[in-house]
């Protein structure tokens, strides 16, 4: 099921989890999802508790997220022009067992996360396009543009 966020091309798609006594299988992407265009690369991102990775936007890769270990606060921030969420600040938190989902973060989206966690958790990220430095652009933490 998808949900949408107040974020224009932004939304949470619920992921599936087999669970048994032995652990869990724990579903990302699939080719025939509503929302998969094309595969470019998947990695994990490791974050310390209370470690704060903010703020960055990709010009044309798209973020597909989910938080398979732990508990991250995603906050995102419109600022494209012509958008119809433009302004819009939105917090979405992501973690098993009872948030897990895929977030997919629009390209021009501006966004930061947290590990909200005691221990630290794991960030995947399942992008359209194989990672580009030069395609990122990235702003301190406390920048004024940010309404957070």
């Amino acid at each position: 099921m998808n949900y949408r966020t107040t974020i224009e091309g932004a939304n949470l798609t619920e992921l599936g989890q087999i669970v048994d006594e032995r652990g869990a299988v724990l579903h990302h992407m699939r080719n025939d999802a509503p929302d998969f265009t094309v595969f470019g690369e998947c990695y994990f991102s490791e974050m310390l508790p209370g470690a704060v990775k903010a703020w960055k936007r990709h010009r044309h890769q798209t973020q597909n997220i989910a938080v398979p270990v732990g508990r991250v606060r995603f906050v995102m921030f419109d600022d494209r022009e012509g958008s119809s969420s433009h302004g819009t600040l939105d917090i979405v938190e992501l973690g098993r067992p009872d948030d897990y989902h895929r977030l997919r973060i629009p390209r021009g989206v501006w966004y930061g996360f947290t590990c909200l966690s005691s221990r630290p958790a794991l960030v995947a990220n399942c992008a359209d396009r194989v990672h580009d430095p030069d395609d990122a652009e990235l702003r301190p933490e406390y920048d004024e543009r940010f309404p957070y």
